[in-house]
């Protein structure tokens, strides 16, 4: 893995999505209710997943396994009724050179995550750790988010918008194309911002007229079919 991979800005996750509709590509999403703890901290890296059992141990065998710049993935079937993870076990990923956290769980010590600044997303907080034994076994190094599978396989992406899982043979041709989008986007934002409306860069007054004419027209096949860039 090249560190530098993990140590650049990620490209934003709808981009990365955009470039996913276009080129084909199947990417997984994690669920909505899962929400940044550190707003405005995008973070990406190999996966690291492990499936809770209600015992720290599976936890710091992965974080000991994982190499710099890994997202620690961790399942916990969505649990309400616990934490599972806590400032000790995020400290440990963020000493670790992990880049982030996702947890299909909830975790506690929110002020002091805060603190450690290990970007995390989860279902939110709860002020007890796991209660129940945990069964005698070795970590099992694969995780579901809501049925979304993850395994070393993977590679994370993460951003205010979401979490994205994609495969890591995947990433470069989409990171790619995620950046060329960005740019396109990026250089239309700033010519409306001197004033060139959207409608007109797009000449979407030309779209409307042969739209008139063959009503199976769509914004989207007349964008591809004359070079235009927005994502419908």
């Amino acid at each position: 893995m090249d560190a530098a991979a993990t140590s650049a800005p990620p490209p934003a996750t709808a981009a990365v999505a955009d470039a996913a509709v276009r080129l084909r590509v199947a990417v997984g999403t994690a669920p909505v209710d899962l929400v940044a703890l550190l707003p405005g901290r995008p973070f990406q890296g190999p996966a690291a997943p492990v499936t809770h059992l209600g015992s720290v141990d599976v936890l710091l065998e992965t974080i000991d396994d994982a190499p710099p710049g890994a997202v620690l993935v961790v399942d916990n079937g969505g649990r309400d009724d616990e934490a599972c993870v806590g400032d000790l076990m995020l400290l440990e990923a963020a000493t670790a050179g992990m880049s982030g956290a996702v947890i299909w769980g909830r975790h506690r010590d929110t002020a002091q995550l805060r603190e450690i600044g290990l970007p995390l997303f989860s279902r939110g907080s709860h002020p007890f750790g796991p209660r129940r034994v945990p069964p005698a076994g070795t970590a099992m190094r694969s995780a579901f988010l809501d049925g979304v599978a993850v395994s070393a396989e993977h590679w994370i992406v993460a951003d205010d918008d979401g979490v994205l899982v994609i495969r890591a043979d995947d990433r470069e041709v989409l990171f790619a194309e995620a950046a060329r989008i960005q740019s396109v986007e990026g250089a239309q934002a700033e010519r409306m911002r001197s004033g060139a409306s959207l409608r007109s860069q797009l000449d979407f007054a030309r779209y409307r007229r042969m739209q008139s004419a063959d009503p199976t027209l769509t914004l989207r096949r007349y964008l591809a079919e004359t070079g235009g860039a927005i994502e419908t």
